[in-house]
């Protein structure tokens, strides 16, 4: 059954963090929103599953590696079955094993790579597919400022997000005959779990690198792929969005 609905919302790693407020940002009674997580648990993904049902909007969760080509065909083979159409797509999932270079584990590099780089091609191409039909789409790729500044410790996630920002722009070059816009946004030093677990020590000594003094909020990020995703960037593709709170210019 199709449902009647204006858009139809996709977020990968959408149970929690910047990708739940994602989808906040994005409820609205007539927009259905689909988001995947790799969770071991549901507990997350119906938590927001509530958070965005309150809020008026129709969602549903699923458990997707987004690094396994059968499992991300499936996730959008439901999407496609049920709401007939795909207008956004936000590429959020990542995960982060960080290593100084010279004793980073082969299978580190690998896992962040499959799921942050791997994992978003994957849905990209996916989603698209979708989109070139329509003739119209959105497609938002969360990078990171690390892929554009580097980050010692980090080789294995600023590789990915550096490639991520060269996929984003070769991507928009494909698909704009169709359409279709490709943009990433780089969140610099965002409060969410995944910065949660950084020592405070070298939690103050980030913040000092940048010029506003504090972190950023998930309020920002979500903010930045509201715009993209509007009407007002209808001729805004292939870009980078920094919201960093100006630790890179």
């Amino acid at each position: 059954m199709v449902h009647e609905t204006k858009r139809v919302v996709v977020i990968t790693g959408g149970s929690r963090g910047i990708g739940r407020c994602m989808g906040l940002r994005f409820s609205e009674p007539d927009t259905e929103i689909y988001f995947n997580h790799y969770d071991p648990d549901d507990d997350a993904a119906n938590e927001t599953i509530g958070l965005l049902a309150d809020a008026g909007c129709n969602a549903s969760g699923y458990r997707v590696n987004v690094a396994s080509p059968s499992d991300v065909d499936a996730f959008f083979k439901k999407i496609v079955d049920e709401a007939g159409r795909i207008d956004i797509l936000v590429n959020n999932a990542g995960i982060t094993m960080d290593a100084v270079l010279v004793r980073m584990k082969e299978a580190a590099w690998d896992r962040v790579i499959d799921i942050n780089l791997k994992g978003a091609f994957l849905c990209m191409q996916a989603a698209a597919k979708v989109m070139m039909k329509q003739r119209s789409g959105c497609i938002i790729n969360i990078a990171s400022v690390v892929g554009a500044m580097g980050n010692a410790g980090q080789a294995n996630y600023v590789a990915s997000k550096a490639g991520l920002i060269g996929l984003t722009k070769t991507a928009a070059k494909e698909l704009a005959s169709r359409g279709i816009r490709v943009n990433a946004i780089a969140p610099g030093f965002i409060d969410t779990e995944m910065t949660a677990g950084i020592p405070e020590k070298v939690k103050t000594a980030m913040v000092e690198q940048i010029p506003f003094k504090k972190m950023g909020q998930p309020e920002d990020v979500a903010g930045a792929a509201a715009f993209l995703a509007s009407e007002e960037a209808s001729y805004v593709t292939g870009q980078v969005i920094h919201v960093n709170g100006g630790m890179y210019m």
